[in-house]
């Protein structure tokens, strides 16, 4: 990934916490853990391709670990505020690497899983989550698989 995408990035993080917290509260939005039946729509191993490249999301829970390779990765917990439409989903950013100073930030999305792709769009040109999915900046589109485990053992050669 070059400087510019990881800076674009890092400004989209810090650009969109403090407009988003301040319009949501100011429009009376609750954010709240997701309920049961909407996390389960979202759990697993997820991989694709969108603004970062080629990458992998893994659901746990209210926890989202966004990885592009050792060096790019965040690990978040998140809500989905209600009455939304369509569907938001509000991470916090608990860990990064490279670490930054990202770390509390919120990151701002909307989401839809349709025919077994979940599509996540955040809007790094606003400061509020994007209205819809063709307005967005950056996409990523991801199918759920089983997760690959590496190999560490060699070759078995006779």
């Amino acid at each position: 990934m070059n400087m510019t995408l990881k800076g674009a990035l890092a400004f989209t993080v810090v650009s969109l916490l403090m407009p988003c917290l301040l319009l949501c509260l100011q429009a009376g939005c609750t954010t709240r853990p997701p309920t049961a039946s909407e996390l389960q729509r979202l759990q697993g191993y997820w991989e694709g391709d969108g603004a970062a490249g080629k990458c992998s999301i893994t659901i746990t829970g209210n926890s989202l670990h966004f990885y592009v390779r050792t060096d790019f990765w965040f690990e978040t917990t998140f809500a989905l505020p209600t009455g939304t439409d369509p569907q938001q989903l509000h991470a916090t950013i608990k860990d990064s690497s490279p670490p930054t100073n990202g770390i509390g930030q919120v990151v701002f999305a909307i989401f839809k899983i349709e025919d077994g792709a979940l599509t996540l769009a955040v809007d790094d040109t606003s400061d509020e989550p994007p209205k819809t999915f063709d307005s967005a900046s950056s996409h990523y589109v991801l199918k759920q698989v089983q997760p690959q485990k590496r190999n560490t053992e060699p070759p078995n050669t006779k």
